[in-house]
């Protein structure tokens, strides 16, 4: 699995917007949607009112980085390499 020292390490304001895109698109997949508010305890209305705070951001590439098909899907999905999602995980924590 790829690490964060594998790539430089994003600025705060890029990973967050990283993690949003992220967010958007396991938010609007039917298989990984579901999975995220089930393992982190969120329900629809609560991460809808909390996208944007840092420990979402987080615990959305935190889901990421422990499931490498997850990673992997949603890296094409917005069209970044993997590495690019676990370097803002690391950026953000």
């Amino acid at each position: 699995m790829p690490t964060a020292t594998s790539a430089r390490l994003p600025g705060r304001d890029a990973a967050e917007t990283l993690a949003l895109r992220a967010l958007a698109h396991v938010a609007g997949d039917p298989d990984l949607g579901p999975r995220f508010l089930d393992l982190t305890g969120l329900d629809v209305a609560t991460l809808r009112a909390r996208a944007g705070d840092a420990d979402v951001l987080g615990a959305v590439l935190g889901f990421l980085a422990g499931h490498e098909p997850s990673l992997v899907a949603t890296a094409e999905a917005v069209q970044v390499k993997p590495e690019a999602l676990i370097a803002a995980h690391a950026a953000l924590a």
